[in-house]
């Protein structure tokens, strides 16, 4: 039996026989003797053995004209055709056709940590991609700190990293670098004259040894607020109420000396520290009221008589010298009649007489 096939441009003919490669047809009109079959592969497409293809590469024709790509356990690899990327290759073997278009592809170990192949970031980000990724983004403030396996590995500047995703575990623990503020509010207190009060208390501080602050201790944040808190303490139980409030604007620079080793340790540079509130109890709030009202009247009291003590003197200074200058006497006088006519709006006169002697004798003796 004869039949003829015939194959177009950019195809394969692959004449089996009984199941074996018998004969490979390129392009053109071929006549198939006996009851041999013939497969037609599109060269546009990767070719997809219709048998193991260890024994199809034995014929050298269709070895030559096939580019075969192994993929070993723990590799992956990146197919691109013309220069664009298409598809990520898994564990196997892959064969593509030659000639039609150019097939690049990048192996990668996928067993490591770090993505030490160039592969474009624009790749990495590929939907087709993504399950073989591990992602992290460290902000533009923040300095990372990479865990492998439990371990620190090395510091991780601001921008994005990508890791292979395998069975490692890879943890990114990130610090911020800017200056923070730690509150520590409402600490209920008792001063040396056991007095009850609560403090609101606030510090502001910088990550400035991230290894110190990360790696060699444990959330250094709540260390630091437990430091601060017993700095707190220790301060206020030293003084008496009243020392205290005289005490208020210096009390954080005292805080921050006596806490400056713990910092060092933490890895911490507290920029300042200071007391927002001093909140006193009702009954408190109303004594120290009460002491208020009695300061500022002892004060008025004080001036008032100071006023009284002034005006005294100055009229007994003034009486001296009138009684030693009779002229100062009659100009005191007139001083006073004159300030007398002000207040006199007119004059009725009754009687007879000397009216200017009458006049006289009332204003001038």
């Amino acid at each position: 039996m004869i039949h003829r096939t015939t194959i177009k441009a950019y195809q394969v003919g692959l004449v089996f026989e009984n199941g074996k490669l018998n004969t490979v047809l390129e392009e053109g009109k071929h006549w198939v003797l006996g009851s041999k079959e013939v497969q037609v592969f599109e060269m546009k497409q990767s070719f997809v053995a219709p048998v193991e293809i260890k024994l199809l590469l034995q014929n050298e024709k269709l070895a030559s004209m096939l580019e075969v790509v192994e993929i070993a356990d723990g590799e992956i690899a990146f197919y691109f055709v013309n220069g664009i990327f298409k598809e990520v290759l898994v564990t196997g073997r892959y064969a593509f056709w030659k000639g039609y278009m150019e097939n690049t592809f990048i192996k990668a170990n996928i067993q490591k940590v770090a993505i030490t192949e160039a592969i474009p970031v624009t790749i990495l980000e590929n939907m087709k991609v993504r399950s073989f990724i591990r992602k992290f983004i460290v902000a533009s403030n923040d300095t990372g700190l990479l865990f492998v396996n439990g371990e620190f590995l090395n510091e991780l500047k601001a921008g994005t990293h990508y890791f292979w995703n395998n069975t490692i575990t890879i943890d990114v623990k990130t610090v911020d670098r800017r200056q923070q503020q730690l509150e520590i509010g409402g600490q209920e207190l008792l001063t040396k004259d056991k007095a009850g009060l609560r403090i609101n208390f606030f510090v502001s501080y910088k990550v400035v040894n991230i290894m110190k602050a990360v790696v060699e201790n444990k959330e250094y944040e709540k260390q630091l607020y437990v430091a601060m808190q017993l700095a707190l303490r220790a301060f206020v139980s030293t003084f008496t109420l009243d020392e205290l409030l005289a005490k208020k604007e210096t009390i954080g620079e005292t805080i921050l000396e006596e806490t400056k080793t713990a910092m060092t340790h933490l890895g911490l540079s507290v920029v300042a520290a200071g007391i927002k509130d001093i909140i006193l109890p009702g009954d408190m709030k109303e004594i120290m009221n009460q002491v208020l009202v009695a300061e500022k009247k002892a004060q008025a009291n004080s001036i008032m008589r100071r006023e009284e003590t002034a005006a005294t003197r100055s009229l007994l200074n003034t009486a001296k010298l009138m009684e030693e200058n009779e002229m100062l006497w009659k100009l005191k006088e007139m001083e006073y009649v004159e300030k007398i006519t002000e207040k006199i709006g007119e004059i009725t006169i009754s009687g007879s007489g000397n009216i200017m002697g009458q006049l006289k004798e009332i204003f001038v003796k």
